[in-house]
Formats: C-alpha cells, sequence, structure tokens
C-alpha cells in the first residue's frame, strides 16, 4: 500500500501479503537494527553464559557422582516435563499424542514391575517393551540423520522435495528417536532395578539373596527351555562369558534396553554401547539445558541485559 504525502512517498508493507521467507528476513533485519551498538552487552552476555555453563556442569557432575539416584530421578522427571511445556506452548499436538501413548503404556509397565509378588510373566513383558521402544528409537534415529545427509548433499533435487521439508522430517525423526530412546532407557533402568531385587538373584551392592541353578534365567527367573544349540520358535537362549545362560528378550532388555553392563547374577563387566553414551549426553541436552538458559536469561534481566 502506497501513499502519496507530497514530494515524498511513504511505503507501507502489509504483514498479510508477505511470504514466509521475506517475514523471517524483515524479522531478522529489526532485530539487527535493535541491537546495532550492542557489542560490549553482547560480549558481557556471553561470558555470563560460558561462566553459567562451566558452573552446573560441575554442580551436575558432581550430584551425579555423590547422589546417583535422586540425580537421575529428577533428570528423568525433567525429560518428560519439560518437552511437554514446549509441545503445549507451540501446538505440536502429533508429538503430544505420541507422548501421551507413550506415557499410558509405560505407565502400565511400571506398575506391573513395581508389584509384590512379581507375577513370572511381568519381566518379559517389561523388557518386550522397551525393546521395541529401543528398536523404533533406533530406526527413526537413523531415518532421521539419513534424512538430513540426504539434503545436505543435495539428493532431495532428484525426487523433486523441498529442502525445508526433507530437512524438517529429518529433524524431527532424529529428535523423535533420540528422545523416546531416552526416556525407554531410564525407565527400563529403574523397572530392571525393581524386579531384579524382587526375584533375588541380583543385588546392587553385595550378593544376591538367591542362588541360581543352571536352567533358570537370572533375569526373569523362569526355567530356561530351550537350549543353547537349539532354534527356538520365539526367542533363543543365550550365554554370556561367564556361562550364566538367560532368555534372549531377558538378557538383551537387561544389557540393551536397561544400560546394565554385568552379567545380572556374577555382575561380569561388558561392552558398552555406543549408542548409550549418545543417549545421556542428549538427556543432559533436553533435561538440564534448558534449565541453565533459564538461570542465564534470569541473571541478564535482573543486571538489565538485553
Amino acid at each position: 500500500m502506497i501513499f502519496d504525502k507530497g514530494p515524498f512517498c511513504v511505503f507501507q508493507i502489509s504483514h498479510t501479503k508477505l511470504s514466509a521467507e521475506d517475514a523471517w528476513n524483515l524479522q531478522q533485519e529489526r532485530m539487527y537494527k535493535m541491537h546495532r551498538g550492542h557489542e560490549s552487552m553482547h560480549v558481557e552476555m556471553i561470558l555470563i553464559f560460558l561462566c553459567i555453563l562451566v558452573i552446573a556442569q560441575i554442580v551436575l557432575v558432581q550430584w551425579r557422582q555423590r547422589h546417583g539416584r535422586s540425580y537421575n530421578l529428577v533428570t528423568l522427571l525433567q525429560m518428560w516435563i519439560v518437552p511437554l511445556y514446549f509441545t503445549i506452548k507451540l501446538y505440536w499436538w502429533r508429538f503430544l499424542s505420541m507422548w501421551g501413548m507413550f506415557s499410558v503404556i509405560t505407565s502400565y509397565i511400571l506398575f506391573r514391575a513395581t508389584r509384590k509378588p512379581l507375577s513370572g510373566r511381568t519381566p518379559r513383558l517389561v523388557y518386550k517393551w522397551f525393546l521395541l521402544i529401543y528398536k523404533l528409537s533406533y530406526a527413526f534415529g537413523v531415518v532421521g540423520y539419513l534424512a538430513i545427509m540426504f539434503t545436505m548433499c543435495g539428493f532431495n533435487l532428484f525426487f523433486k522435495i523441498k529442502a525445508r521439508d526433507s530437512m524438517d522430517f529429518g529433524i524431527v525423526s532424529l529428535f523423535y528417536g533420540l528422545y523416546y530412546g531416552v526416556m525407554g532407557r531410564d525407565f527400563a533402568e529403574i523397572c530392571s532395578d525393581y524386579m531384579a531385587s524382587t526375584i533375588g538373584f541380583y543385588s546392587v551392592s553385595g550378593l544376591p539373596t538367591r542362588s541360581l541353578s543352571d536352567n533358570i534365567c537370572a533375569v526373569c527367573g523362569q526355567k530356561i527351555i530351550v537350549e543353547l544349540d537349539e532354534e527356538g520358535l520365539i526367542e533363543n537362549t543365550y550365554q554370556l562369558s561367564c556361562n550364566h545362560v538367560f532368555h534372549e528378550f531377558c538378557i538383551r532388555g537387561w544389557c540393551i534396553v536397561g544400560k546394565k553392563q554385568t552379567c545380572p547374577y556374577c555382575k561380569e563387566k561388558r561392552t558398552h554401547f555406543l549408542y548409550g553414551q549418545i543417549l545421556d549426553w542428549l538427556r543432559y541436552l533436553v533435561a538440564w539445558q534448558p534449565v541453565v538458559i533459564g538461570i542465564v536469561q534470569g541473571i541478564n534481566y535482573s543486571l538489565g541485559l538485553e
């Protein structure tokens, strides 16, 4: 819309007629004009952020080493609540529906795992569910990563897919895979500790309260029917380097899903999985990084920094 005022013309642009890209560029230009000449203030804000980041890292590491149980519980609560807040605020209904379904099923699984006496079917039900979550999250993570690399290499042009659409798909898939991978592993660890301590073949510290027979799985406490050299219809029997044998779903759930790196009975050390290290890093990023940023924003606001 143009208004003619004598020798000068004033141009007024309607935001409703701008494309999404033009609106973004206009917003960035206004932001640049607003913060022009504030370089020293920005340097001070960066220094505050770095100092808080280092202090927070030290505090979290010390908390985890000294009080690991409370740290894990609070981190899991943060992982569960923080994404929900942003989901409702930003109207991400697709994520909210998946989050709700995951929360309902996992709550039921957690309820079953913490009952006493423990049903003989519960451990395998628990590990089957979390092993499914592990496989799905791993698949989503791989697909998301490949989609991002696919877009960065320009292969999306061969299929006439917009770069923004393929990149958004890759980022969302990667986030889903990593987030539910972390949540599944944390809840699985809680269930593993409760069930193993109830069955009695495992103890976090000290000796087990029960002796293990050769044909009993130390994870679920049920008999092993399939022999080592046989092919089972549903699952096989696995033997660790310490010669203890387990059901396939049980030991996979214990080692891969439940984050246990030892034999459930004799605690012989096993190898660590790289994927678990990645999920541990993401746990800090999702659960505690928003808290650190909130503290920095509060300090900046109290000091009058913008």
